[in-house]
């Protein structure tokens, strides 16, 4: 357990201490967040690789009371820190994949150009060793019962860690959200795109009984057949028709409540951050018009607990770095609550 004999949570924070000012080692912490400095298959703005260290420079001017779960933080949370040849890796593989994506684009045709074909090769075995080294994280802190959350990166990140809940929960369900669906079939030619996250955990990962998708406000016509013809497996709340709902009449917490009414016991929270409205962060990788308000994605969030379900893990993906510290600002306020809805629903 933390040591919080000499902490004062309403002091200034320690920048020598770890996430949230806190006094944590991965020994002492109950709840651990893998950081993944990843983001090779960005098909739009890039940054988010370097998202965990700026979070981590602005969890320190997050106050620790939560009034939902006002001593969870006694748990522990510890990020751990960042691999640099993870980061890296992944460095080098973007400009690469920058490279092939224009080539592309341009309606050029693969065969004709070796460099080409090596270049897409060598992207896809980098997103084998990632969700490699992810699970194998994953795995090893789930058998030492530590709690697992994770921070990216892009939305590639956490098939790793959705693989090793699989391993120890055995069946359960995604809340994913995110203004896109992610359902894409090797997007661009990359097998484990960003785009394709949710494509391949269903197709990898039978434990996974079904995604609930929320906050949806950009999709292709291939990823539409793939839900209708997905047999209830994926179940998607369209941001526009959510706020046509409110409109009508209806409210937040009937609909919240559907919404997790379709989820089995166990679930797993995906957040993308550009399922919230891009004004609370820019400069996420394909930021799209529409979308949430912190507060209610928390009060969704909220309804897990309060209807008997149990939270077995988290992802925080896509959060961007720009010019100010608003992105990291907003991302270590989602991170805090995502960890203390982990750990005070997991005594």
């Amino acid at each position: 357990m933390l040591d919080i004999t000499n902490f004062d949570q309403n002091c200034v924070a320690n920048p020598n201490n770890n996430i949230f000012g806190l006094p944590s080692t991965e020994e002492n912490a109950d709840l651990i967040i893998i950081n993944v400095p990843w983001e090779v298959t960005v098909s739009y703005g890039a940054g988010t690789a370097r998202a965990p260290e700026s979070i981590l420079k602005a969890s320190m001017q997050v106050d620790l009371y939560d009034s939902d779960f006002p001593d969870a933080w006694k748990r522990g949370y510890y990020l751990k820190p960042t691999d640099r040849t993870v980061l890296l890796k992944s460095d080098f593989l973007r400009k690469e994949a920058e490279l092939y994506i224009d080539y592309i684009s341009k309606g050029e045709e693969l065969g004709k150009n070796q460099f080409m074909c090596r270049t897409i090769k060598e992207v896809n075995e980098g997103g084998v060793y990632l969700n490699n080294w992810v699970y194998d994280q994953a795995r090893v802190l789930l058998d030492d019962n530590k709690l697992v959350g994770l921070l990216g990166g892009d939305h590639s990140t956490p098939l790793g860690l959705f693989k090793a809940l699989a391993e120890k929960h055995g069946e359960f369900g995604i809340l994913q959200i995110d203004a896109h669906c992610d359902l894409r079939k090797a997007y661009e030619g990359f097998v484990y795109s960003h785009a394709s996250i949710m494509y391949n955990a269903l197709n990898e990962i039978p434990q996974i009984k079904n995604i609930v998708q929320v906050g949806v406000r950009d999709l292709g016509q291939d990823e539409w057949e793939y839900i209708k013809n997905s047999e209830y497996r994926v179940i998607t709340y369209f941001d526009q028709e959510i706020k046509e709902r409110l409109f009508d009449g209806d409210t937040f917490k009937h609909i919240a409540e559907e919404i997790i009414s379709k989820l089995p016991q166990k679930v797993h929270i995906s957040f993308d951050i550009d399922g919230l409205d891009p004004k609370l962060c820019p400069d996420t990788g394909t930021p799209v018009p529409g979308g949430f308000e912190l507060d209610r994605v928390f009060f969704l969030f909220k309804k897990i607990i309060e209807s008997g379900r149990q939270l077995i893990g988290f992802d925080l993906v896509e959060v961007g770095t720009g010019e100010t510290d608003w992105n990291a600002n907003v991302g270590a306020r989602a991170l805090y609550k995502l960890c203390n809805l982990l750990a005070g629903s997991n005594q």
